[in-house]
């Protein structure tokens, strides 16, 4: 799909940029020095952003309250280290079963827990960590990160700008010169895991007759849930990263004249969860994309109820694992939504895919 830059992307990606998660920061006790204690703030973090780019905004709020020393600057939530490179909405989505508003965060400006996260040297590291993502992505997508290792330095600062400003016009203008179109929505789409075809076939012909990409570059996040549980609200808390797989897996599309939905995708991706059963048809895909679009009504069923047709959709057997929640950007799509318009309307601007899956796993599974 060929994005229209001049306008402004296409109403989803306007509502995924524009997306933003309500925080409330609190200052860790230890590092309070006066009486009373700072009150938390309060401010909007854009879903596509990262928590260490919020700080110049946070800090002003308890700089007359730390203790001397330099700031090492990190988050937590509910005891958990959170990993500043995985993008804001990724780490709410995964960590909050039913979405918390605000969401409460703890900071910490000493005391950094370098054995259990990398360094981060504020803004500087996570532009390079953007940067080496777009790289990986470039090169699932056409082999090579040539594009990418080939830019401007005045096309890279406003591509990190347009990134770090949420404007998405500026965004489009300038990734469309790195040549990274991945597929159509065209809801004819076939994929097949990278383990079963080689890479030479992974490429189709449009019907402009240029070769087009068919490698899509995902990220997995899957957190397991052991415990016997009614609803995703009586989930327990992550305390530990463990009980989180991170998964890069990226899958490849071949036009092969069959729609091929979120549900085939996830399947997959994640073909040990899965019971053989066929996939959702052509006739149902396009239907269910014009109400896909519509996140709000999407998400206007419990959870509980979105968890059970999940589940019932997906064939999953039931003596060993449980796919209860998939979230992207926020959304609980239905799985019948075509994977091209998932792609090209909720991927981050490194050109990943991120998608957070909650399994309920009553026996270990290898993943």
């Amino acid at each position: 799909m060929v994005m229209d830059y001049k306008r402004g992307g296409t109403d989803a990606q306007q509502y995924v940029w524009g997306g933003a998660i309500p925080l409330q920061i609190h200052l860790h006790d230890s590092e309070v020095t006066t009486l009373p204690p700072p009150p938390p703030a309060l401010i909007l973090a854009p879903r596509l952003g990262y928590l260490p780019l919020l700080v110049p905004q946070i800090k002003p709020f308890f700089s007359s309250s730390l203790p001397p020393g330099v700031d090492t600057v990190w988050f937590e939530y509910r005891g958990l280290p959170l990993k500043w490179y995985i993008p804001t909405g990724a780490l709410f989505d995964l960590l909050c079963a039913e979405p918390e508003r605000p969401w409460n965060l703890t900071i910490h400006f000493r005391g950094y827990p370098g054995n259990m996260l990398p360094p981060c040297e504020g803004e500087d590291s996570v532009k390079w960590s953007f940067i080496n993502a777009l790289k990986e992505a470039a090169y699932i997508i056409n082999g090579n990160c040539k594009n990418i290792m080939n830019m401007s330095q005045s096309d890279q600062a406003e591509l990190w700008r347009s990134v770090l400003n949420g404007q998405l016009e500026a965004y489009l203008r300038v990734s469309s010169k790195l040549k990274l179109d991945i597929v159509g929505d065209d809801f004819a789409f076939k994929l097949n895991s990278t383990t079963s075809h080689s890479r030479q076939s992974t490429t189709d012909l449009d019907t402009t007759g240029t070769i087009r990409t068919g490698r899509i570059p995902v990220r997995l996040y899957i957190r397991t849930i052991d415990e016997d549980i009614d609803g995703l609200e009586d989930a327990p808390i992550v305390d530990s990263w463990e009980k989180i797989s991170y998964i890069n897996r990226p899958v490849e599309v071949h036009n092969e004249g069959k729609c091929f939905t979120l549900y085939d995708a996830i399947k997959t991706l994640l073909p040990e969860l899965f019971k053989d059963e066929p996939s959702v048809d052509s006739n149902t895909c396009e239907a269910e994309v014009k109400g896909g679009q519509n996140s709000n009504e999407g998400s206007s069923k419990s959870t509980e109820e979105r968890g059970e047709a999940q589940t019932e959709r997906a064939g999953l057997p039931s003596d060993s694992a449980e796919i209860k929640l998939i979230r992207i950007q926020g959304i609980e799509p239905q799985l019948e939504i075509p994977f091209g318009w998932v792609v090209n309307n909720l991927m981050n601007p490194e050109y990943y895919l991120h998608i957070c899956i909650y399994v309920k796993v009553l026996e270990p599974i290898t993943i």
